[in-house]
């Protein structure tokens, strides 16, 4: 885990934000606001975590997406009194005795704790395991460019709000909510056998989806709903709805 610290400042940081993620910065009064930032077309770009550092919000995200991600916020700042730098804050994650000035992780409580400051690192904790369990994806992993963020859980991950006001991609992912049936999406399986993550699923060979992370038997797969049926396969491996 290799995250980027972005912090946000300014007079009009909180307002500038709020136009663009997909949870309500209000939350921010709790602790860790798990949040993304979507394309107008509402698929995934960023996810994120928000907290707030005095007079600053920062921004905790994966080192890969910090590049772009910048850009895109700097693109969208307009003349606004805001001012976006690279932070030198680290972030620890743990899940046993949180120590102090530790944040609960708000996807779940499993998912244990951070820590903002001058160590980084984890307490060793098998995070695919949590992950697999309670089909939390992955940035860079599950989460990709194709993603409605949706079909990733976010509703249940405490990472959108639906009451807050408009955002970037909001249109879209509203529409997802209310006038749609899900038909496609993540969902854990039982995984007979390994396969390489991104192996295409399969069902009486019709593609039925995609397996990704695997741990102790099971697996996160991005599924067809409809041809979610016992009897997959993904490479070597079968896969089974559970």
């Amino acid at each position: 885990m290799t995250r980027k610290i972005l912090e946000i400042s300014g007079s009009e940081a909180e307002d500038f934000l709020q136009g663009l993620v997909t949870n309500d910065l209000k939350h921010l009064e709790d602790g860790l606001v798990y949040a993304a930032i979507l394309t107008p077309q509402g698929k995934y770009l960023a996810d994120f975590f928000l907290l707030r550092h005095g007079d600053s919000i920062l921004l905790d995200v994966d080192e890969m997406l910090a590049p772009g991600l910048l850009q895109r916020l700097n693109m969208y700042k307009l003349r606004a009194d805001v001012q976006i730098s690279e932070g030198d804050l680290k972030v620890q994650r743990g899940t046993g005795a949180a120590p102090e000035g530790a944040l609960p992780d708000p996807r779940h409580p499993d998912m244990g704790w951070r820590k903002y400051g001058d160590e980084d690192g984890d307490d060793g904790t098998d995070w695919d395991a949590i992950r697999v369990a309670h089909c939390i994806p992955e940035t860079g992993v599950e989460l990709s460019p194709d993603t409605f963020i949706l079909e990733a859980g976010f509703e249940r991950l405490n990472g959108v709000d639906f009451k807050k006001g408009c955002y970037v991609g909001q249109e879209v992912t509203a529409r997802m909510k209310h006038k749609t049936e899900l038909r496609k999406g993540f969902a854990t399986v039982s995984v007979n056998g390994s396969a390489p993550i991104g192996t295409a699923i399969t069902l009486d060979g019709k593609p039925a989806g995609t397996l990704f992370t695997q741990s102790g038997g099971r697996g996160i797969a991005y599924l067809r709903f409809d041809r979610a049926k016992p009897g997959m396969i993904a490479g070597e491996a079968r896969v089974d709805p559970i």
